[in-house]
């Protein structure tokens, strides 16, 4: 099977694209209802639809569409998404933290939102490092030398990675499902049928009949993820409506695929990060201060606490929520999470 790099030519896009892109987001985004969950008791009633500013920055190889709230300067969170959603899963959590001092950044990762890459030339590429050497280039074009991270899915994963790796970046960390770094070799061994059912979309995605059905329905696909993952969520449409512009990316179907077949070990990534990949293949521990969450009725695929405690060295507490909470858990339980951060950002 060939690596899936760059499957179709893309025009370069300019700054002016990019803004143009953030106009029609913003304006799409307007009159949208307010969002509604099932998780009052954790702060999960939705009052905001859209974030006031919406700005692009040239971050290595991509121009990175991102939101910014609070202080300019103030302690510097920044916010990580995970698939298939996008920085509305933040919309609330941002304004708390906003309000309690902090400088909050949040950006759509590769192939999401207005986030875009540079060059044609450059491999559509999803293997864990690379999302995280992406931020780490984030920071650096925002000239922050160290941040609170946070994230979930895609975005823990990303968070937890920067922390085992450049622990000088990460401030401290909160992660949902805690310890999320991998590597091909682990994902060498089978899992027992229930656990293997549970990633049945990863094997779909191993495909080229799964290639074209999630170019086709990646609109019905993600919504169906939303659902299974949060089954007691009652998200309305216009709340997925929301986020699911952001997966008309271009590039978005590419990043997808390629970041699940990377992790079976059916496409190579980018020989630059074989280095970073062997140190995460021997699953590093975390030292930085640390805040895991878990919602009690995630229904994606994730390890027990119990399995990941030891692989956090420093100061570090786990937090699991009830009343219905699943795999969205910033988006489900705004208050919870941030309170998390503002607790974990206290060392």
């Amino acid at each position: 099977m060939q690596d899936i790099e760059n499957p179709r030519r893309r025009r370069l896009l300019g700054v002016s694209a990019a803004a143009a892109s953030i106009a029609a987001l913003e304006l799409g985004l307007s009159g949208l209802a307010n969002a509604q969950t099932n998780a009052a008791a954790n702060g999960g009633a939705s009052s905001n639809t859209s974030f006031a500013a919406l700005k692009q920055i040239r971050a290595g190889v991509l121009d990175i569409g991102y939101a910014e709230v609070g202080p300019s300067d103030g302690p510097p969170v920044i916010l990580l998404h995970g698939w298939p959603y996008d920085i509305y899963s933040f919309v609330d959590v941002a304004p708390m933290l906003a309000a309690a001092g902090y400088r909050v950044l949040v950006p759509w990762l590769r192939g999401y939102g207005t986030t875009r890459f540079v060059s044609d030339k450059t491999p559509r590429n999803g293997q864990q490092a690379v999302v995280a050497v992406d931020i780490i280039a984030f920071m650096d074009a925002m000239k922050i030398q160290s941040a609170v991270i946070a994230g979930f899915d895609w975005g823990a994963r990303t968070a937890d990675i920067i922390a085992a790796l450049w622990p000088e970046r990460c401030r401290a960390l909160v992660s949902v499902s805690g310890y999320l770094i991998g590597s091909q070799q682990a994902n060498q061994a089978p899992l027992p049928p229930q656990a293997e059912l549970a990633w049945w979309y990863q094997f779909y995605f191993a495909t080229e009949r799964g290639v074209r059905g999630y170019e086709a329905n990646r609109h019905d696909f993600a919504k169906l993820i939303w659902h299974t993952a949060s089954p007691k969520w009652n998200f309305d449409d216009a709340t997925f409506e929301r986020s699911a512009q952001a997966l008309q990316n271009p590039d978005h179907v590419a990043i997808t695929i390629h970041n699940y077949r990377w992790r079976l070990g059916l496409v190579k990534g980018e020989s630059k990060y074989d280095a970073l990949e062997q140190r995460l293949a021997t699953s590093p521990a975390i030292s930085v201060p640390t805040i895991t969450m878990e919602g009690d009725a995630n229904g994606a695929p994730h390890p027990q606490p119990s399995a990941y405690a030891s692989k956090f060295t420093g100061k570090y507490a786990h937090r699991t929520l009830t009343g219905g909470i699943g795999h969205n858990l910033p988006q489900e339980a705004p208050r919870a999470f941030a309170d998390a951060v503002i607790d974990v950002a206290k060392g």
